[in-house]
């Protein structure tokens, strides 16, 4: 077993699973795999059982229904935690996180981080093949909720990280309500209050190759409301 776990959560990624999963394994030799899949209807869970079954480093963790990405990564971060596994890694499942940074990521780690954060508003950061709606509401998200929980993070939204298993286990996981946007917000927020150290390493992120994005009205509602609630009681 390695001391890392990829966290990848699915829900109808079967154009994307095999080639992903490939990529992590080649990229980090140092870390295993662990797919949350949501009960897919294109079958995407049955394609990682079958992932799981040609290599070791490769998990499957099978939901009965679609909760939204913060009940997947929960439930992850429960079994990688009961397996324990001493960093603990968020990655999507459709490119926008290039395996490649990893390695960065993981070294970060390794130093001394608590929370290592891939974000795409430091220096050496950014972002390919977005609109400029798509930016105005990524960056106004962050600074939004910036400004209201007084944090110093430049990229609060994102969704690449890796947890210390001493931040999830200080964390209480059952008292984390966001369900979508709004997870990675809340998670980094509650790191920092428990003062740990969190560590912002650049990334690019780029849009998705195939597929279509789970992001919604409803869910970018939720992290508007969310940081409030954050500010007021965490």
């Amino acid at each position: 077993m390695n001391p890392a776990l990829v966290c990848i959560p699915t829900y109808n990624e079967r154009e994307n699973i095999e080639a992903i999963v490939q990529a992590v394994l080649e990229a980090a030799p140092r870390v295993d795999i662990l797919i949350v899949d949501d009960n897919s209807p294109d079958g995407t869970g049955q394609l990682a059982d079958g992932l799981a079954a040609r290599d070791p480093r490769v998990r499957v963790l099978h939901r009965e229904k679609k909760e939204g990405l913060g009940r997947a990564y929960l439930a992850a971060f429960r079994w990688a935690l009961a397996e324990q596994y001493t960093y603990i890694l968020e990655m999507d499942a459709d490119f926008s996180h290039d395996p490649r940074y990893l390695p960065g990521i993981l070294d970060a780690a390794e130093a001394g981080a608590d929370l290592v954060l891939g974000s795409r508003y430091v220096t050496g950061g950014g972002t390919v093949n977005w609109g400029v709606g798509r930016q105005l509401i990524s960056r106004g998200g962050s600074l939004y909720a910036r400004s209201i929980l007084g944090v110093g993070i430049q990229d609060l939204t994102g969704g690449f990280k890796c947890f210390h298993r001493r931040v999830l286990e200080a964390i209480d996981l059952d008292s984390v309500k966001s369900t979508g946007y709004a997870f990675q917000i809340e998670l980094t927020y509650r790191t920092l209050r428990k003062g740990f150290t969190v560590r912002e390493v650049p990334i690019v992120f780029e849009d998705r190759r195939v597929g279509h994005s789970k992001m919604s009205k409803k869910i970018f509602a939720e992290a508007l409301t969310m940081v409030w609630k954050l500010r007021l009681t965490v």
